[in-house]
Parts: C-alpha cells; sequence; structure tokens
C-alpha cells in the first residue's frame, strides 16, 4: 500500500473545484474512472466520506468542505512557488554563494562585487572569505575562486587571471641587519615566516627553480601563521622573509617598504580560477557573474602586474 499522504490530493482539489469527475478529469488529462478511483482511495485512507455523489451533481460533506478550505490556500502556494521557480531558470535571481581565499578576495571580489551588484541586484551575494580547501557541494556553494593548482580535476574551471609571479621578500632594515641570501638554499640560515593553510598539518613550502628543475624548501620559521595580512606586517616590521604572491605586495614593492631577493629562482605559479561543478553552470545567476568576472578581468589586461 501507498503511504504517500499526498496521493489523491490533486485529485480531490480538482474535483472539489470543478464540482465535477468529468472535468476535473480532463483538466488532468486522465479519465473519470481514475479520478473516482484515486477520490476512494483517499476516502478509504482517511477514513472520511469527502463527497456526496449523485446522477446530477457533486458535493463536498462538511469534512471535505473543511479539507477543501485548508488545501486551497497551501495548493495556491505551491503554484506560486512553482512559477517563481522559473524565474530561476529564466533570468539571474536568487542567492549565489561563492568561497575565495583572502588573497583573491581583495585582488578580484572587491571590485567586482559593487559591479555585480549593479548589474543584477535581484541576485543575493553570500561569499565566504577562506584560505583551506572547500567541498562546494557539501558546504553548500554555487562555485569557489583558487589557485589552479589546487582545484579538483572533476571541476569546470574558467581561469581568471594570468599566472602569478611569486616572489621573497624583506624589509630594508631586516636585510641590513641580515643580508640578503644568494640562492634558495641560503635561507635555512634566515629568519622566515611561514603561512600555514588551515587545512594544513605544515606551513607552505616555498617554490623554487633552478636548471629546469623545481624543487621546495622546507623553512624553519621562526613566526608561522594563517592570515597572509599578518605574514606581510611582520615582514615590513623586519622579523624575516616572507614568500608572497607578486599582486598582494604591488604597494609594498613600489614604495620600497619591501624587497624582492632570488627572483631569478623562482618560476610563474598558477593563476586564480573561477570553478564550480559541472550541474551548476546553467544557473543564470552562476553564469551572469562568470560573464562580468571575465569581461572585467580582460578589461584590466588579466590583472597581470609586470
Amino acid at each position: 500500500m501507498n503511504d504517500d499522504p499526498f496521493n489523491g490530493l490533486t485529485e480531490f482539489l480538482a474535483v472539489a473545484e470543478h464540482k465535477s469527475f468529468t472535468l476535473a478529469a480532463t483538466r488532468l488529462a486522465v479519465t473519470p474512472t481514475a479520478v473516482s478511483h484515486a477520490i476512494k482511495l483517499l476516502e478509504r485512507r482517511t477514513g472520511v466520506l469527502l463527497f456526496q455523489r449523485t446522477t446530477r451533481r457533486v458535493a463536498l460533506t462538511e469534512a471535505g468542505a473543511a479539507l477543501f478550505a485548508r488545501l486551497r490556500p497551501a495548493a495556491s502556494e505551491i503554484d506560486d512557488a512553482l512559477l517563481e521557480l522559473n524565474g530561476f531558470r529564466d533570468q539571474p535571481i536568487g542567492t549565489l554563494r561563492l568561497t575565495a581565499p583572502r588573497l583573491s578576495g581583495a585582488l578580484l571580489l572587491e571590485p567586482l562585487i559593487p559591479l555585480f551588484r549593479q548589474a543584477y541586484p535581484q541576485v543575493k551575494l553570500d561569499i565566504s572569505l577562506d584560505d583551506s580547501t572547500v567541498d562546494l557541494t557539501a558546504a553548500g556553494l554555487d562555485a569557489g575562486i583558487r589557485l589552479g593548482e589546487s582545484i579538483e580535476k572533476d571541476m569546470i574551471a574558467v581561469r581568471l587571471t594570468a599566472d602569478l609571479q611569486w616572489s621573497v621578500v624583506g624589509s630594508p632594515a631586516y636585510f641590513a641587519s641580515a643580508g640578503k641570501p644568494k640562492r634558495p638554499e641560503d635561507l635555512t640560515s634566515h629568519q622566515c615566516l611561514g603561512f600555514r593553510f588551515p587545512t594544513a598539518g605544515s606551513p607552505h613550502r616555498w617554490e623554487f627553480r633552478r636548471d629546469g628543475r623545481d624543487f621546495t624548501v622546507g623553512i624553519d620559521a621562526s613566526l608561522t601563521v594563517n592570515d597572509r595580512s599578518f605574514m606581510l606586517a611582520a615582514a615590513r616590521n623586519g622579523l624575516g622573509l616572507a614568500y608572497a604572491c607578486d599582486l598582494e605586495i604591488v604597494d609594498d614593492l613600489a614604495s620600497g617598504r619591501l624587497e624582492r631577493v632570488l627572483q631569478p629562482y623562482i618560476p610563474l605559479m598558477s593563476g586564480f580560477y573561477l570553478y564550480f561543478p559541472s550541474r551548476t553552470q546553467t544557473q543564470p545567476k552562476l553564469r551572469a557573474f562568470i560573464d562580468l568576472a571575465t569581461r572585467w578581468i580582460a578589461s584590466q589586461g588579466g590583472l597581470r602586474r609586470d
């Protein structure tokens, strides 16, 4: 026996509205026999007679009228909800939930959010700035922004920036006191500032290239933090060397607060990508964000800072 509490309610509402099994069947595109059978099963399941039937007319019983009075507003709400659902298919609407690392939040989202809100005021934004790896589906998110190298292979990824240049940097005061490293291996004798991703057990290893071979240096950090702004503030204050993306230290390099070392040994790294599961890419709200973001970034020259 089917215990679905909604069985027969569609037929009940149609008969109650039209006061006819024949007209209800026409509206539902089924036979009058099918409608009659559904109503009998509903009455049997509830143990209540819902209609008085004669050869000439169909009328609600007192119990049927009470049920109809309760169900009719709910049915209208359901119809309105389904009509509203069409809006999600046809135009950007709803809430767009994004995750991004703090670096790209400042670099990409701060200028993009006003543009997107102006273009699509009916779309709400819910943004989580998080440097850890995030499972979009488990977290209920529509899309994320991450470095290309950290994106799972089963995701669709749209490039947002050119490959990124990273640098080992320190303050003039630090270099005046400790000198400058000449090669990556010299870092073992320097004060270094470590960055730990929230889900990582050890600090980020610094990446280098020499003679076409990539290698990393595991630093013995004198200070390890999980916030890049705090790490760079420590570097500006002369506490040690930091491994930073050039996009986050543009002003520091221009003002001389930080200086680069070991630049010939540092290769370009993967740029930022917008990524999402394939099933979400047809959402108008996400499609609108992708189109606006890629257009704006192209107008900025790919956000590459030489």
